[in-house]
Protein backbone atom coordinates (compact mmCIF):
# COMPACT_ATOMS: atom_id res chain seq x y z
CA UNK A 1 0.00 0.00 0.00
CA UNK A 2 1.57 3.30 -1.16
CA UNK A 3 2.10 6.55 1.11
CA UNK A 4 1.00 9.38 0.05
CA UNK A 5 3.21 12.76 0.73
CA UNK A 6 4.22 16.45 -0.59
CA UNK A 7 7.58 16.94 -0.04
CA UNK A 8 8.57 20.52 -1.21
CA UNK A 9 5.24 20.78 -3.44
CA UNK A 10 5.53 17.73 -4.96
CA UNK A 11 2.96 14.88 -4.66
CA UNK A 12 5.13 11.37 -4.11
CA UNK A 13 3.04 7.84 -3.76
CA UNK A 14 5.53 5.99 -1.86
CA UNK A 15 6.04 2.44 -1.82
CA UNK A 16 7.45 2.51 1.65
CA UNK A 17 6.70 0.56 4.82
CA UNK A 18 4.28 2.74 7.19
CA UNK A 19 6.91 2.61 10.44
CA UNK A 20 9.73 3.60 8.24
CA UNK A 21 11.28 7.24 10.07
CA UNK A 22 10.12 9.98 8.11
CA UNK A 23 13.95 10.98 7.79
CA UNK A 24 14.62 7.83 6.06
CA UNK A 25 12.22 7.96 3.70
CA UNK A 26 13.34 11.75 2.66
CA UNK A 27 16.85 10.70 3.00
CA UNK A 28 16.84 7.48 0.92
CA UNK A 29 13.42 7.34 -0.74
CA UNK A 30 13.30 10.60 -2.01
CA UNK A 31 17.52 11.46 -2.20
CA UNK A 32 17.11 14.56 -0.27
CA UNK A 33 19.82 14.58 1.68
CA UNK A 34 19.83 17.87 3.60
CA UNK A 35 17.74 17.03 6.33
CA UNK A 36 20.39 14.74 8.59
CA UNK A 37 20.40 12.20 11.16
CA UNK A 38 22.30 12.92 14.35
CA UNK A 39 20.76 11.47 17.54
CA UNK A 40 18.03 9.12 16.64
CA UNK A 41 16.26 9.65 19.28
CA UNK A 42 14.34 12.75 18.48
CA UNK A 43 16.90 15.01 21.41
CA UNK A 44 18.73 16.85 19.14
CA UNK A 45 16.92 18.07 16.42
CA UNK A 46 19.24 17.99 13.14
CA UNK A 47 16.63 15.98 11.76
CA UNK A 48 13.99 18.71 11.91
CA UNK A 49 11.78 19.67 9.12
CA UNK A 50 8.19 20.98 8.93
CA UNK A 51 4.88 19.25 8.57
CA UNK A 52 2.13 21.30 7.64
CA UNK A 53 3.70 24.56 9.07
CA UNK A 54 4.92 22.33 12.44
CA UNK A 55 8.10 21.84 13.33
CA UNK A 56 8.95 17.85 14.02
CA UNK A 57 11.76 15.43 14.51
CA UNK A 58 11.89 13.17 11.69
CA UNK A 59 14.08 10.71 12.83
CA UNK A 60 11.33 8.91 15.03
CA UNK A 61 8.07 10.16 13.41
CA UNK A 62 6.54 7.30 11.20
CA UNK A 63 6.00 8.12 7.51
CA UNK A 64 2.53 7.00 8.31
CA UNK A 65 2.20 9.94 10.68
CA UNK A 66 2.92 12.29 7.79
CA UNK A 67 0.77 10.69 5.00
CA UNK A 68 -1.47 13.06 3.10
CA UNK A 69 0.75 15.93 5.03
CA UNK A 70 2.67 19.02 3.77
CA UNK A 71 6.43 18.55 4.39
CA UNK A 72 8.81 20.96 3.79
CA UNK A 73 12.71 20.44 4.10
CA UNK A 74 15.81 22.73 3.93
CA UNK A 75 15.78 22.19 0.20
CA UNK A 76 12.46 23.35 0.09
CA UNK A 77 12.81 26.28 2.61
CA UNK A 78 13.92 29.05 -0.25
CA UNK A 79 11.79 30.20 -2.58
CA UNK A 80 11.39 31.32 -6.17
CA UNK A 81 15.15 31.31 -6.03
CA UNK A 82 15.34 33.76 -3.09
CA UNK A 83 16.78 32.57 0.04
CA UNK A 84 13.78 32.06 3.33
CA UNK A 85 14.94 35.33 5.56
CA UNK A 86 15.86 32.72 8.26
CA UNK A 87 18.81 31.65 5.78
CA UNK A 88 19.75 34.90 4.45
CA UNK A 89 20.21 36.05 8.76
CA UNK A 90 22.25 32.83 8.53
CA UNK A 91 24.64 33.87 6.18
CA UNK A 92 24.88 37.48 7.64
CA UNK A 93 25.16 36.87 10.97
CA UNK A 94 27.42 33.73 10.26
CA UNK A 95 25.74 31.59 12.65
CA UNK A 96 26.81 27.83 11.06
CA UNK A 97 30.25 26.93 12.42
CA UNK A 98 30.68 22.96 11.47
CA UNK A 99 27.15 23.79 10.02
CA UNK A 100 25.88 19.80 10.43
CA UNK A 101 23.04 20.92 12.93
CA UNK A 102 22.13 23.81 10.81
CA UNK A 103 19.33 22.90 8.38
CA UNK A 104 17.49 21.31 11.56
CA UNK A 105 17.58 24.43 13.39
CA UNK A 106 17.02 26.64 10.40
CA UNK A 107 13.51 24.72 9.99
CA UNK A 108 13.03 24.90 13.49
CA UNK A 109 13.45 28.66 14.07
CA UNK A 110 11.20 28.99 10.53
CA UNK A 111 8.46 27.14 11.61
CA UNK A 112 8.92 28.59 15.17
CA UNK A 113 8.90 32.30 13.97
CA UNK A 114 5.43 32.06 11.85
CA UNK A 115 3.71 31.17 15.33
CA UNK A 116 6.00 33.80 17.01
CA UNK A 117 6.95 36.92 14.88
CA UNK A 118 8.33 39.14 18.02
CA UNK A 119 9.48 36.70 20.06
CA UNK A 120 11.77 37.07 23.45
CA UNK A 121 14.71 35.51 24.54
CA UNK A 122 12.30 33.36 26.67
CA UNK A 123 10.03 32.36 23.72
CA UNK A 124 13.15 31.58 21.93
CA UNK A 125 14.82 29.27 24.83
CA UNK A 126 11.72 27.33 25.78
CA UNK A 127 11.02 26.71 21.81
CA UNK A 128 14.58 26.53 19.82
CA UNK A 129 15.56 23.12 22.02
CA UNK A 130 17.92 21.96 19.05
CA UNK A 131 21.06 20.64 20.11
CA UNK A 132 24.48 22.74 18.38
CA UNK A 133 27.22 20.71 19.75
CA UNK A 134 29.59 23.62 18.60
CA UNK A 135 27.62 25.84 20.87
CA UNK A 136 26.47 28.96 18.27
CA UNK A 137 23.07 29.82 20.10
CA UNK A 138 24.34 33.44 20.75
CA UNK A 139 24.65 33.79 17.16
CA UNK A 140 21.14 31.83 16.41
CA UNK A 141 19.46 34.23 19.13
CA UNK A 142 21.10 37.07 17.36
CA UNK A 143 20.26 35.84 13.70
CA UNK A 144 16.38 35.43 14.80
CA UNK A 145 16.29 39.09 16.56
CA UNK A 146 17.69 40.38 13.26
CA UNK A 147 14.97 39.31 11.33
CA UNK A 148 11.97 40.55 13.45
CA UNK A 149 13.52 43.70 13.82
CA UNK A 150 13.05 44.09 9.69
Amino acid sequence: MAIKITVNGQTHSLDVEPDTPLLWTIRETLGLTGTKFGCGISACGACTVSLNGRAVRSCQLPVSAAEGGEVTTIEGLAREGLLHPVQQAWITYQVPQCGYCQSGMIMAVATFLEQHPQPTDEDIDASITNICRCGTFARVRRAIHAITQR
